[in-house]
Protein backbone atom coordinates (compact mmCIF):
# COMPACT_ATOMS: atom_id res chain seq x y z
CA UNK A 1 0.00 0.00 0.00
CA UNK A 2 1.23 3.56 -0.94
CA UNK A 3 1.27 6.20 2.14
CA UNK A 4 -0.86 8.87 2.85
CA UNK A 5 1.59 10.08 5.49
CA UNK A 6 4.81 9.33 6.72
CA UNK A 7 7.37 10.23 9.78
CA UNK A 8 11.43 10.39 9.34
CA UNK A 9 12.72 10.31 12.55
CA UNK A 10 10.63 13.05 13.35
CA UNK A 11 11.05 15.31 16.64
CA UNK A 12 8.61 18.78 17.79
CA UNK A 13 10.01 20.31 20.55
CA UNK A 14 7.46 22.11 23.45
CA UNK A 15 9.07 24.25 25.54
CA UNK A 16 12.23 23.19 24.75
CA UNK A 17 11.72 19.66 25.48
CA UNK A 18 11.19 17.31 23.04
CA UNK A 19 7.13 16.30 23.28
CA UNK A 20 7.49 13.86 19.95
CA UNK A 21 10.92 12.54 19.87
CA UNK A 22 12.78 10.83 16.99
CA UNK A 23 9.48 8.90 15.87
CA UNK A 24 9.10 7.25 12.31
CA UNK A 25 6.71 5.25 10.69
CA UNK A 26 3.71 5.01 7.73
CA UNK A 27 -0.09 5.73 7.88
CA UNK A 28 -1.27 3.84 4.73
CA UNK A 29 -3.35 5.12 2.55
CA UNK A 30 -6.83 4.45 3.58
CA UNK A 31 -6.05 3.36 6.83
CA UNK A 32 -7.72 4.15 10.24
CA UNK A 33 -5.12 5.02 13.05
CA UNK A 34 -5.86 5.27 16.44
CA UNK A 35 -2.98 7.33 18.17
CA UNK A 36 -3.20 6.34 22.07
CA UNK A 37 -0.83 6.69 25.04
CA UNK A 38 -0.51 8.35 28.32
CA UNK A 39 -0.88 12.04 29.50
CA UNK A 40 1.97 13.99 27.79
CA UNK A 41 3.16 11.36 25.34
CA UNK A 42 2.98 13.70 22.46
CA UNK A 43 -0.58 12.94 20.90
CA UNK A 44 -1.91 16.34 19.97
CA UNK A 45 1.77 17.33 19.53
CA UNK A 46 1.96 14.50 16.46
CA UNK A 47 -1.17 15.88 15.36
CA UNK A 48 -0.39 19.93 15.26
CA UNK A 49 2.98 19.23 14.10
CA UNK A 50 1.28 17.19 11.18
CA UNK A 51 -1.13 19.85 10.11
CA UNK A 52 1.86 22.59 9.92
CA UNK A 53 0.92 24.23 13.18
CA UNK A 54 3.61 23.11 15.62
CA UNK A 55 7.55 23.69 13.63
CA UNK A 56 9.54 20.35 13.37
CA UNK A 57 12.68 20.58 15.15
CA UNK A 58 14.34 17.71 13.29
CA UNK A 59 13.25 14.92 10.74
CA UNK A 60 10.69 15.51 7.75
CA UNK A 61 6.99 14.94 7.89
CA UNK A 62 6.19 13.75 4.57
CA UNK A 63 2.12 14.50 3.37
CA UNK A 64 2.52 12.50 -0.04
CA UNK A 65 1.73 15.66 -1.63
CA UNK A 66 -1.42 16.16 -0.25
CA UNK A 67 -2.99 19.83 -0.61
CA UNK A 68 -4.19 22.60 2.51
CA UNK A 69 -7.87 21.50 1.09
CA UNK A 70 -7.24 17.43 1.06
CA UNK A 71 -6.60 17.64 4.86
CA UNK A 72 -8.78 18.09 7.61
CA UNK A 73 -8.25 18.61 10.78
CA UNK A 74 -10.77 18.65 14.10
CA UNK A 75 -9.10 19.36 17.44
CA UNK A 76 -10.25 19.25 20.78
CA UNK A 77 -13.08 21.23 22.08
CA UNK A 78 -11.83 23.10 24.80
CA UNK A 79 -9.42 24.83 21.64
CA UNK A 80 -12.51 26.31 19.85
CA UNK A 81 -14.39 29.88 21.08
CA UNK A 82 -18.22 29.25 20.87
CA UNK A 83 -18.86 32.79 22.04
CA UNK A 84 -18.94 33.98 18.31
CA UNK A 85 -22.28 34.74 17.34
CA UNK A 86 -22.68 32.21 14.09
CA UNK A 87 -25.37 29.80 13.27
CA UNK A 88 -24.97 25.75 12.66
CA UNK A 89 -25.18 26.26 8.95
CA UNK A 90 -22.94 28.93 8.99
CA UNK A 91 -20.27 26.88 10.86
CA UNK A 92 -20.84 23.61 8.53
CA UNK A 93 -20.47 26.06 5.28
CA UNK A 94 -17.20 27.18 6.31
CA UNK A 95 -16.52 23.09 4.97
CA UNK A 96 -16.66 24.76 1.52
CA UNK A 97 -13.89 27.45 2.22
CA UNK A 98 -10.89 25.66 1.19
CA UNK A 99 -12.36 24.98 -2.44
CA UNK A 100 -14.35 28.11 -2.96
CA UNK A 101 -12.34 30.93 -0.41
CA UNK A 102 -13.93 33.91 0.97
CA UNK A 103 -14.66 35.61 -1.76
CA UNK A 104 -17.31 33.32 -3.69
CA UNK A 105 -21.08 33.40 -3.10
CA UNK A 106 -22.90 30.95 -1.45
CA UNK A 107 -25.18 29.26 -3.89
CA UNK A 108 -28.11 26.99 -3.61
CA UNK A 109 -26.44 23.71 -4.61
CA UNK A 110 -23.44 24.27 -1.39
CA UNK A 111 -25.85 25.38 0.94
CA UNK A 112 -27.90 21.90 0.05
CA UNK A 113 -24.41 19.95 0.33
CA UNK A 114 -24.33 21.92 3.88
CA UNK A 115 -27.55 20.79 5.32
CA UNK A 116 -27.46 17.33 3.69
CA UNK A 117 -24.39 16.84 6.17
CA UNK A 118 -26.17 18.29 8.81
CA UNK A 119 -29.29 15.65 8.31
CA UNK A 120 -26.41 12.92 8.32
CA UNK A 121 -25.39 14.08 11.37
CA UNK A 122 -29.06 14.13 12.77
CA UNK A 123 -29.30 18.16 13.42
CA UNK A 124 -30.93 19.27 9.90
CA UNK A 125 -33.34 21.36 12.19
CA UNK A 126 -30.56 22.92 14.12
CA UNK A 127 -29.38 25.02 11.31
CA UNK A 128 -30.59 28.44 12.38
CA UNK A 129 -29.28 27.73 15.93
CA UNK A 130 -26.33 29.86 17.53
CA UNK A 131 -23.97 27.32 18.63
CA UNK A 132 -23.23 28.79 22.02
CA UNK A 133 -27.12 27.12 22.61
CA UNK A 134 -25.88 23.47 21.71
CA UNK A 135 -25.07 20.85 23.99
CA UNK A 136 -20.77 19.51 23.54
CA UNK A 137 -22.34 16.22 21.69
CA UNK A 138 -24.68 18.53 19.27
CA UNK A 139 -21.66 20.46 18.85
CA UNK A 140 -19.27 17.77 17.82
CA UNK A 141 -22.04 16.57 15.44
CA UNK A 142 -21.94 20.36 13.87
CA UNK A 143 -18.04 19.99 13.28
CA UNK A 144 -18.18 16.69 11.85
CA UNK A 145 -20.59 18.06 9.40
CA UNK A 146 -18.28 20.29 8.43
CA UNK A 147 -15.43 18.47 7.58
CA UNK A 148 -18.17 15.77 5.27
CA UNK A 149 -18.42 18.81 3.47
CA UNK A 150 -14.19 19.17 3.38
CA UNK A 151 -14.22 15.92 1.54
CA UNK A 152 -10.83 15.53 2.86
CA UNK A 153 -8.10 12.40 1.65
CA UNK A 154 -6.77 12.68 5.31
CA UNK A 155 -8.63 13.41 8.44
CA UNK A 156 -6.96 13.97 11.46
CA UNK A 157 -9.30 13.97 14.79
CA UNK A 158 -8.11 15.18 17.89
CA UNK A 159 -9.82 13.56 21.17
CA UNK A 160 -13.48 13.40 19.19
CA UNK A 161 -15.26 11.60 21.04
CA UNK A 162 -14.00 13.36 24.95
CA UNK A 163 -17.23 14.76 26.91
CA UNK A 164 -20.03 13.68 24.81
CA UNK A 165 -22.41 11.17 24.99
CA UNK A 166 -23.18 7.55 24.20
CA UNK A 167 -25.59 7.75 21.38
CA UNK A 168 -22.99 10.94 19.91
CA UNK A 169 -20.44 8.63 19.77
CA UNK A 170 -21.73 6.02 18.04
CA UNK A 171 -23.12 8.12 15.72
CA UNK A 172 -20.06 9.79 14.97
CA UNK A 173 -17.92 6.26 15.06
CA UNK A 174 -20.54 5.95 11.93
CA UNK A 175 -19.18 8.54 9.97
CA UNK A 176 -15.80 7.64 11.23
CA UNK A 177 -16.27 4.34 9.78
CA UNK A 178 -17.78 5.56 6.59
CA UNK A 179 -14.50 7.51 5.75
CA UNK A 180 -12.50 4.33 6.22
CA UNK A 181 -14.71 2.58 3.76
CA UNK A 182 -14.30 5.56 1.60
CA UNK A 183 -11.04 4.54 1.67
CA UNK A 184 -10.09 8.02 3.29
CA UNK A 185 -6.84 8.08 5.75
CA UNK A 186 -7.88 8.72 9.15
CA UNK A 187 -6.22 9.19 12.32
CA UNK A 188 -7.45 9.54 15.66
CA UNK A 189 -5.83 10.89 19.30
CA UNK A 190 -8.26 8.69 21.40
CA UNK A 191 -7.90 7.52 25.62
CA UNK A 192 -11.11 5.02 25.51
CA UNK A 193 -8.84 1.31 24.92
CA UNK A 194 -12.27 -0.41 24.37
CA UNK A 195 -13.22 2.15 22.03
CA UNK A 196 -9.89 1.38 19.83
CA UNK A 197 -10.02 -2.25 20.29
CA UNK A 198 -13.62 -2.45 18.72
CA UNK A 199 -13.56 0.30 15.94
CA UNK A 200 -9.86 0.98 15.05
CA UNK A 201 -7.76 -1.97 13.26
CA UNK A 202 -4.24 0.06 13.64
CA UNK A 203 -2.60 1.71 16.55
CA UNK A 204 0.03 3.87 17.44
CA UNK A 205 1.48 3.57 21.00
CA UNK A 206 3.68 6.43 22.04
CA UNK A 207 5.27 7.82 24.68
CA UNK A 208 6.82 11.21 23.04
CA UNK A 209 8.89 8.25 21.21
CA UNK A 210 7.16 5.00 20.06
CA UNK A 211 6.46 1.84 21.95
CA UNK A 212 4.42 0.16 19.12
CA UNK A 213 2.81 0.64 16.04
CA UNK A 214 0.87 -1.64 13.93
CA UNK A 215 -2.47 -3.90 14.56
CA UNK A 216 -4.28 -2.42 17.07
CA UNK A 217 -4.34 -6.29 18.81
CA UNK A 218 -0.59 -6.71 18.41
CA UNK A 219 0.16 -3.34 20.03
CA UNK A 220 -2.40 -2.95 22.75
CA UNK A 221 -0.65 -5.71 24.64
CA UNK A 222 -0.40 -5.49 28.77
CA UNK A 223 3.46 -5.49 27.88
CA UNK A 224 3.43 -2.31 25.74
CA UNK A 225 0.91 -0.46 27.62
CA UNK A 226 3.13 -0.71 31.05
CA UNK A 227 6.11 0.15 29.01
CA UNK A 228 4.45 3.53 27.84
CA UNK A 229 3.58 4.06 31.73
CA UNK A 230 7.10 3.20 32.66
CA UNK A 231 8.04 5.37 30.12
CA UNK A 232 5.79 8.58 31.31
CA UNK A 233 6.76 7.76 35.05
CA UNK A 234 10.59 8.20 34.21
CA UNK A 235 9.84 11.52 32.21
CA UNK A 236 12.28 14.46 33.71
CA UNK A 237 10.30 17.65 32.59
CA UNK A 238 13.69 19.42 34.03
CA UNK A 239 15.87 17.84 31.06
CA UNK A 240 17.66 19.81 28.99
CA UNK A 241 16.52 19.56 25.32
CA UNK A 242 18.73 16.72 23.47
CA UNK A 243 21.39 17.73 21.10
CA UNK A 244 20.02 17.47 17.51
CA UNK A 245 21.69 18.18 14.17
CA UNK A 246 20.09 20.91 12.53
Amino acid sequence: MRPALQLDDLTVCYNRHPAVHHLSGIFNRGSLTAIVGPNGAGKSTLIKAIMGLLPVTTGRIDHAALSPSEIAYLPQQAQIDRSFPITVLDVVMLGHWERIGVLCAVNAELRDQAVAALAAVELVDFQRRPIRSLSAGQFQRVLFARMLLQDARLILLDEPFTAIDARTTADLLNVVRAWHDQQRTVIAVLHDLEQVRTHFPETLLMARSTIAWGQTAQVLTPENLQRARQMAEAWDEQALLCEVNR
